[in-house]
């Protein structure tokens, strides 16, 4: 579903923030993406999803090119960022209205999908209020919910458990599970190791750029935990 080949990114003055990294998600996987803050995993997240462009490499999605045919791409991608930003002039359900007419959902699904999400997010009372009144948990459950209804191919996320309270962050992770039953795969960041090692089919460790471990759970953790290898290979 998702193949990164020989991917690199290099900012000015020739910094590579991401230096020659290959991963491959299979349909119905759901794979982690670990590192320290400023490791590359936000700018790998943005050049998946077409926010940057990128000069080395390639980055396919159920065989597409992110470079050469992004609306293609887009169309099977949902992405939700660390901190969404949403139109906050909106109300919630306008919001969605707006998503689901962008990805031409029809009438009878979109409402049956915003029912059940909003109802299983606690949004049902408020997708009448304005974004702008509404928390940062708010704001990415909203997210969440544009997303989901869309039913994606690739659900990509940057940090998806920042700001939700336990049971969302129990909802999502269950969600997630469910998208992959029905062949959906899942790429995300996370810095809650524990959430990793639970969830995760596969995992991959980037350090300054640079892929330093990779395969399944079982193959990258061996006899310990996650967290002990991250912070063995941190250290390194």
């Amino acid at each position: 579903m998702l193949e990164i080949k020989n991917f690199s990114k290099t900012y000015t003055k020739g910094k590579k923030a991401v230096d020659n990294i290959n991963l491959h998600i299979k349909p119905g996987e759901v794979f982690g993406f670990i590192g320290h803050n400023g490791a590359g995993k936000t700018t790998t997240i943005k050049s998946i999803v077409g926010i940057l462009d990128f000069e080395e490499g390639e980055i396919l999605i159920d065989g597409n090119s992110i470079k050469d045919d992004p609306i293609k791409c887009k169309s099977i991608t949902a992405y939700i960022p660390d901190s969404p930003e949403l139109y906050e002039q909106l109300t919630g359900i306008q919001y969605l209205n707006f998503i689901c007419d962008i990805y031409k959902i029809s009438t009878d699904r979109r409402k049956e999908d915003i029912e059940k999400y909003a109802k299983i997010f606690e949004l049902a009372g408020r997708l009448g209020d304005l974004i702008s009144s509404y928390s940062h948990g708010m704001k990415q459950k909203l997210a969440l919910i544009s997303a989901l209804v869309r039913k994606p191919k690739l659900l990509v996320l940057d940090e998806p458990f920042v700001g939700l309270d336990p049971k969302a962050s129990f909802l999502v992770k269950e969600i997630m599970k469910e998208m992959c039953k029905e062949g959906s795969s899942i790429f995300f960041s996370t810095h809650i190791l524990e959430v990793a090692e639970k969830l995760c089919d596969h995992v991959a460790i980037i350090k300054n750029g640079k892929i330093i471990a990779y395969g399944t759970m079982d193959d990258v953790k061996g006899d310990k935990s996650l967290e002990d290898v991250f912070l063995e290979t941190a250290n390194e």
